[in-house]
């Protein structure tokens, strides 16, 4: 059973051989949750994935847990500003490589995230005893990536799988066809445990992303009720009150966003059309 959720403090929440610490950020909030999960794997050589926010405090509770050890890879899933600013203050103390996908352009996204070379979907990098499997998720953002601990089976999921809540998906960075696409790519995987970026440890892994993928076909059949029920084309925002009626107010803005998302998804699909930030179904030919 998982400890509670403390900030600064390592909490081990390894499934296997290798053993995997949880370091929380403190930077929890509606959007966060309790926080950012950082992660510190490894024995006497480590990886360090998703270092957070540039906080000098986290900074600290992880120069502690790494205990002067060697880092041999900074692993970022994605490059907002909860997630990847703190590699540049991490470089500061320890040298290690940085991995992960580059800044999108114009996203406006974390300007200090530079990876040590590029890198691509599927490569494996060799660590102490372990390895990391680099998988493409894109969906929340362009440039998300899961990295798959090998041979333990857990998944760091970043944003792209969370616990206790879903993730946004931001468009036009953010693709709700490519965050399905991905989701059921790691259908395939061989997993055991889910490590988000917020929130605990998932064990039952196929169960979670099927969940995931139901609840997105759900919510897209009510998109399309939505559409159908209306006499006229309609505003993002009125849209959102109807379809997501069972969000609270203050997340409304944040879900408007989604629903963008799975407005354009069925825009390419020839369900749903768009004029003058109006929105309307396609009728059935």
């Amino acid at each position: 059973m998982q400890a509670d959720f403390q900030v600064g403090a390592a909490v081990s929440v390894g499934r296997g051989d290798i053993p995997v610490f949880r370091v929380l950020a403190p930077n929890g909030g509606a959007m966060t949750g309790p926080g950012t999960n950082s992660y510190v794997v490894g024995g006497q050589r480590l990886a360090i994935v998703d270092p957070g926010p540039a906080d000098p405090a986290h900074i600290d509770s992880l120069l502690r847990v790494i205990g002067g050890r060697p880092v041999d890879g900074i692993f970022v899933t994605h490059t907002h500003s909860d997630h990847s600013p703190a590699t540049a203050l991490l470089l500061n103390w320890i040298q290690a490589p940085v991995i992960g996908l580059p800044v999108p352009e114009g996203s406006r996204q974390d300007p200090s995230f530079c990876p040590s070379r590029d890198y691509h979907d599927n490569e494996r990098i060799a660590l102490d005893g372990f390895s990391m499997r680099l998988l493409h998720t894109p969906g929340h953002v362009s440039n998300h990536l899961c990295f798959l601990l090998e041979p333990d089976g857990m998944l760091f999921t970043g944003d792209h799988i969370l616990e206790g809540m879903t993730p946004v998906i931001l468009p036009p960075d953010g693709s709700m066809k490519a965050y399905l696409d991905s989701l059921r790519r790691l259908e395939g995987e061989a997993l055991q445990a889910l490590a988000p970026a917020h929130g605990r440890i998932m064990d039952k892994p196929q169960e979670v992303i099927q969940k995931l993928i139901r609840h997105r076909e759900h919510r897209e059949q009510k998109v399309l009720r939505a559409l159908a029920a209306l006499d006229s084309a309609s505003s993002l925002p009125a849209l959102t009150e109807r379809v997501y009626d069972d969000v609270p107010a203050h997340l409304l803005p944040w879900a408007q966003r989604t629903l963008l998302a799975h407005l354009i998804k069925l825009e390419q699909e020839g369900l749903a059309s768009q004029t003058r930030e109006l929105w309307q179904r396609v009728p059935p030919a």
